[in-house]
């Protein structure tokens, strides 16, 4: 098959996006150093960082450290706020024909409802990506996505603010017992997708200094060395999706993704869509050869769409196998 005949078509929402592919939060910014290697507009989609109400200056320095196979980041969502964002931002995207995924987040319920309502009608913005690794200030620092309750808490008030056609997606994070509960609250609050996965808590030392090499101590864990991880999650609940115990929503698969090979894998794991984070960071224009990395894969294995080899490997006889 020719690579170049597979359709990389995905339906998003009410839209059919031109392929998969779209950018990991933080990992561009809100598009415009991309927009130097990439036409923004050839991508799927893009993910902003995360906005909050307020303009947030970040954690203190060093918030980066390079590790085996991955990074570690403790950034603290820097950032302009919502008004500066709708202002300055989305228009500068909007002109580029840039399809946008917001992600949000607050220190508090109500602030995650406040800043998703400022996106209703909003040119360019074709869906909410709920940042829930945040720490809930009014519950002692908990993280939400840590638990079912706040989950739901989170996607149910923002879901009742968001223009009804403006897809809602939950962001989960692995440092919990169990993903599919999460994931089961979310879908129930009536997320209409689920982003999988956030970073994992992880730590280094400095053997110079002796100390913790990210001045806030822990940091999220990306790049390849989560990729394991995150294909675990991203089977688990498209599994419990196909025994039923979970309605049915689209998954947004990331982390450690450098290859065709690798969104491969996502995808048969279940994700029907796939973004591209810490493998940014030294090659700005890794989305479009992943892409045409990915058309080759697919056609070598006989998909001649890629909606076609979502959740393949849930699909144990081999008869399936497409010719």
């Amino acid at each position: 098959m020719d690579p170049q005949e597979v359709d990389l078509g995905v339906p998003f929402g009410p839209l059919t996006l031109p392929n998969p592919l779209t950018t990991a939060s933080g990992c561009a910014g809100y598009g415009r150093e991309l927009a130097k290697f990439v036409p923004l507009d050839e991508l799927g989609s893009v993910t902003t960082k995360t906005i909050m109400r307020s303009a947030r200056s970040g954690r203190a320095t060093p918030r980066m450290a390079e590790t085996p196979s991955g990074m570690l980041n403790a950034i603290g969502m820097q950032g302009a706020g919502i008004a500066a964002f709708v202002r300055h931002e989305l228009p500068w995207l909007a002109e580029r024909g840039a399809r946008v995924l917001v992600s949000v987040a607050g220190e508090r319920l109500e602030e995650y409802a406040e800043v998703a309502a400022q996106l209703n009608g909003q040119p360019g913005v074709i869906g909410i990506e709920l940042n829930i690794s945040c720490p809930n200030i009014a519950d002692r620092g908990q993280v939400f996505a840590s638990n079912p309750a706040t989950s739901y808490d989170v996607v149910r008030a923002v879901r009742e603010v968001a223009e009804a056609a403006l897809p809602v997606y939950a962001k989960l994070s692995p440092d919990v017992t169990s993903i599919t509960e999460i994931a089961a609250a979310c879908v129930s609050a009536g997320a209409d997708g689920l982003s999988m996965i956030n970073t994992s808590l992880g730590m280094a030392i400095d053997l110079d200094t002796l100390r913790p090499a990210l001045a806030g101590g822990a940091g999220g864990l990306s790049g390849p060395a989560l990729r394991p991880l995150a294909v675990r999650c991203v089977y688990q609940v498209y599994a419990a999706m196909a025994a039923g115990r979970i309605p049915e929503v689209p998954i947004l698969g990331m982390g450690g993704i450098r290859t065709g090979r690798d969104a491969l894998e996502f995808t048969l794991a279940g994700a029907g869509g796939l973004a591209v984070g810490t493998a940014l960071f030294n090659d700005p224009a890794a989305p479009l050869r992943i892409l045409d990395e990915l058309r080759g894969e697919l056609a070598a294995r006989g998909f001649a769409k890629f909606t076609d080899a979502v959740g393949f490997a849930h699909r144990s006889a081999p008869a399936e196998r497409p010719s």
